[in-house]
């Protein structure tokens, strides 16, 4: 059975959240993406996605967009914690297999705890 949707009420949109998130979230360093996260008080996980026109031009900013979208509608493992995703020029030429294994593991090292 396939994930369910990527649904409106799973995105960051106000400029005062992203803010947030980048000032108080962890910043972990993935080799596709600087990814924030903060945990929320919700019990779903919530993406926002920054792709900046230093990523590139429409086209590429929007193909970003939704290869992020499709690597966090399939995997919810962020449940209760709002993620920020910044991509990197790296993220347009790989696939989507490779990108969701970089999400988890960059994931992983942040909620493994700490010794």
């Amino acid at each position: 059975m396939a994930p369910a949707a990527f649904r409106p009420q799973e995105r960051i949109r106000r400029r005062a959240e992203f803010q947030l998130i980048y000032t108080q979230g962890a910043r972990i360093h993935g080799r596709y993406s600087t990814i924030f996260v903060l945990a929320n008080t919700l019990k779903i996980g919530r993406l926002g996605i920054a792709a900046t026109k230093k990523l590139g031009g429409s086209v590429e900013r929007n193909r970003a967009k939704r290869l992020i979208r499709e690597v966090f509608r399939r995997n919810k493992v962020a449940s209760g914690l709002d993620v920020v995703v910044v991509p990197k020029r790296e993220l347009l030429d790989a696939s989507l297999t490779v990108l969701e294994a970089d999400y988890l593991n960059a994931l992983e090292r942040r909620l493994r705890p700490r010794r």
